[in-house]
C-alpha cells in the first residue's frame, strides 16, 4: 500500500485524524521512508490496529503469533536473512503447504524472495498478514547464535585447561584475508557475537577474561547481563580477531588501545567502537555497538513531548544562541544532540560538529573527532570551526574555560551552538557556566535553554498492568502535580493510576524494553538575565525563576509519563532522590 492508501485507511478507520495524516505524510516524504514503518516504529497506534486496517484493504487476513507455537524446524525453512529484510517468518508446515506471516505481503521483492523459497522447496505458500513486534518475537526466540557458537568450539574442539598453543594457528589466519580464514572457528564465535548484540539491541559487548573462564557480557537496556561463559584459553584469541578487525597492534598488550570498525549486520551498516584495556588475567576487550536504527532517534522517540518539546523546537529556529544539555554519563545527551542536529540538517544549513569520539555518521554534517593527544582538542577544533563559515556547531562537550569561551563567543557572533555540561541539572547550568570564569552578562546574552535528563527503563507494552498508587506515592504525586501549569496537572485525578509489568515473552520477563529520558528544560528570558545582573543574585532565585517560568522538572515528568503507562514510578522516585 502507498503511503496516501494506509493514511486514508486509518482516517477511515478512526485511528488518525486528517491532521496528524498531513503531518505523517510530510515527514514520510522528507525522510523517504514509508508511513506504516514510521507509525510501527514509534507506537503512534498499537501495531494490532494497523495490521487489521490493512488486513482489511488488502483482504489478506491477520493473525497474531504466539512464537512459543513456532517449531525451530519450521523457522529454518527461511532463511534468517531473508526473514529479517523482508520482515517474514514460517508459522507452521503441513504436507505440501508452508504458511507464512507478513509484515509487507504487498512488496514485490518480499514476494519473490518467497515464491524463491517456495520453489526450491516444492511447497505451496499461505500468507498472513503480522506485525513486526510478533516478527521479532519469533527471530529472537529462535536465534542461530548458540547454535554457531557450539559449532565453533566443537570444531576448536577445547575444553577448560587446554594449553593456548592449538589457538595460535588460528590467530596467524586472522593476519590474511584468504577464504580459509573466513572459516576459522575464533572468528565464527566473534561474528556470532557481533550479530547477537546486534538482534538484542546491546549497547556494549564486554569480553572479559577472568581466571578460570572468560565472560561475555552484553549491556542491554542499561543493564550488564552475563550472556555467555566460554574456556579461559578463548580469551585472548577472541581479543586478537577483534583487535584485527580494528586495526590494532596485535604485539601491544601492555596498554590500553582504541579503534573501531564497520560491518554489515542483518542489511544494515553497524559501526562498533573498540577499547582494550590490560589486567592481570590479559587484555580486556569492550565495544559499544552503534546502530544507527537505535541510537539515531526523533525527539519523540527519545521522549521530549509537551512543553519540553514545543521550547526545544523553538530554540533551535532562533538565529543564534547556544542550547547546552545537562546529566550525567550515559543519560543520553549525545542521543539529543544527533536528533536536534537531524533537524537542523538542511541543505541551505552547515553543521559542522566536534565529537569525542563520533558515534553515529550523519549525511550532510561535517563530524570531526578531537584528537587530544596531538592538540586537536574541543578548544583548538571550536577556533578552526568559526573559519569554515558554519551556521550551526555541535560541541561534544565544554570540559574547560577556554572551550566555555569559545563557545559564548561563537553563540554571539551568529550561530547556533549545542553541546553539554556536567551538572545534575538544568537550574546547575549557569552556576557552572560562571564558575568556569564566563560574565553574567555574556551567559544572558548567548544562552538561550538550558536541558537536563536521565535515562529510566521503559515498561513492556506487552505485559504492563494499571493499579492504584499507594498511599506515599500518591503525596509524591499530589505534590509535584500542584507545581505544575493547571491545564496540565487537570489531566490526572485520584486515585492516581501506574503501571507495573510483571514479564513477558517479548521482554524475556524483565517487564522493561528498552529506555526512554526524562527532560527538563529551563529558558533564557529577561526576567532571568535581570537576577543574573543583580548583586544579590544567588541560585535559589533562578529555582524561583524556573518556577515562575512553569517549568515542568525531570521528577515531574517522569511522574507524567508513568501515569501513562511508559515507565515506573519507582525508578522516577529512585533517579530523581537527590535533585
Amino acid at each position: 500500500m502507498k503511503n496516501q492508501d494506509i493514511l486514508k485507511a486509518l482516517i477511515d478507520a478512526r485511528l488518525l485524524g486528517e491532521a496528524e495524516a498531513a503531518k505523517l505524510s510530510r515527514e514520510a516524504e522528507s525522510l523517504k521512508r514509508g508511513v506504516e514503518d514510521i507509525i510501527y516504529s514509534r507506537n503512534i497506534i498499537p501495531q494490532e490496529e494497523v495490521a487489521k486496517v490493512k488486513s482489511a484493504a488488502l483482504k489478506i487476513p491477520y493473525r497474531k503469533i504466539d512464537p512459543e507455537t513456532v517449531r525451530e524446524d519450521v523457522l529454518g525453512l527461511i532463511p534468517g536473512e531473508t526473514a529479517r529484510a523482508y520482515q517474514v517468518v514460517p508459522i507452521s508446515r503441513s504436507k505440501d503447504l508452508l504458511v507464512v506471516g507478513m509484515v509487507h505481503p504487498d512488496d514485490p521483492n518480499a514476494q519473490a524472495a518467497l515464491k524463491f523459497v517456495a520453489k526450491q522447496g516444492k511447497i505451496n505458500l499461505g500468507v498472513y498478514l503480522v506485525t513486526p513486534g510478533d516478527v521479532d518475537l519469533v527471530l529472537k526466540r529462535f536465534s542461530p547464535f548458540s547454535q554457531e557458537i557450539q559449532s565453533a568450539l566443537q570444531s576448536l574442539n577445547v575444553k577448560p585447561g587446554d594449553g593456548l598453543a592449538s589457538f595460535q594457528k588460528i590467530t596467524r589466519l586472522e593476519e590474511g584475508i584468504s577464504k580459509a580464514a573466513t572459516d576459522a572457528p575464533i572468528i565464527r564465535i566473534v561474528s556470532s557475537l557481533l550479530r547477537e548484540a546486534v538482534n538484542l539491541e546491546a549497547s556494549d559487548i564486554h569480553v572479559e577474561p577472568q581466571r578460570t573462564r572468560t565472560r561475555i557480557r552484553f549491556r542491554i537496556g542499561g543493564q550488564l547481563e552475563e550472556f555467555l561463559s566460554l574456556p579461559a584459553e578463548l580469551a585472548q584469541s577472541i581479543i586478537a580477531r577483534i583487535k584485527v578487525l580494528s586495526n590494532l597492534k596485535l604485539d601491544e598488550t601492555r596498554v590500553p588501545q582504541d579503534g573501531r570498525f564497520r560491518t554489515l549486520i542483518f542489511e544494515k551498516e553497524i559501526d562498533f567502537r573498540v577499547s582494550t584495556f590490560p589486567t592481570p588475567n590479559g587484555e580486556k576487550a569492550a565495544l559499544r555497538v552503534l546502530d544507527p536504527s537505535v541510537g539515531l532517534k526523533s525527539l519523540d522517540e527519545i521522549g521530549v513531548v509537551g512543553r519540553n518539546a514545543d521550547l526545544l523546537r523553538a530554540g533551535i529556529t532562533k538565529p543564534f544562541g547556544m542550547i547546552l544539555l545537562t546529566g550525567p554519563t550515559g543519560s543520553g545527551k549525545t542521543t539529543t544532540l544527533y536528533a536536534l542536529m537531524r533537524i537542523l540538517n538542511q541543505e541551505e544549513v552547515n553543521v559542522i560538529s566536534l565529537e569525542d569520539p563520533v558515534e553515529y555518521t550523519i549525511d550532510g554534517v561535517n563530524q570531526s573527532q578531537v584528537r587530544p593527544e596531538i592538540g586537536y582538542d574541543f578548544a583548538s577544533g571550536l577556533r578552526q570551526i568559526l573559519r569554515q563559515d558554519p551556521d550551526t556547531i555541535m560541541v561534544g562537550e565544554i570540559r574547560d574555560t577556554e572551550t566555555a569561551g569559545l563557545a559564548v563567543h561563537a553563540a554571539l557572533t551568529g550561530h547556533i551552538v549545542l553541546s553539554t555540561l556536567h551538572t545534575n541539572n538544568a537550574i546547575g547550568v549557569i552556576p557552572r557556566l560562571i564558575d568556569m570564569g564566563v560574565q553574567e552578562f555574556l551567559i544572558a546574552s548567548a544562552l538561550n535553554l538550558m536541558a537536563g535528563q536521565r535515562l529510566i527503563s521503559r515498561l513492556c507494552e506487552r505485559c504492563r498492568k494499571p493499579e492504584p498508587a499507594p498511599g506515599t506515592v500518591t503525596e509524591i504525586i499530589k505534590r509535584e502535580l500542584t507545581k505544575l501549569p493547571s491545564e496540565v496537572a487537570s489531566k490526572y485525578r485520584e486515585p492516581y493510576q501506574i503501571f507495573k509489568a510483571p514479564g513477558c515473552t517479548f521482554c524475556k520477563g524483565k517487564g522493561t524494553v528498552g529506555r526512554i529520558a526524562i527532560f527538563e528544560v529551563f529558558q533564557m528570558t529577561s526576567e532571568l538575565a535581570s537576577i543574573m545582573a543583580a548583586p544579590d543574585f544567588t541560585e535559589a532565585k533562578i529555582s524561583a525563576e524556573a518556577k515562575r517560568q512553569g517549568m515542568v522538572n525531570l521528577r515531574a515528568d517522569g511522574i507524567l509519563k508513568a501515569l501513562e503507562g511508559i515507565i515506573s514510578i519507582e525508578e522516577v522516585i529512585r533517579e530523581t532522590e537527590e535533585l
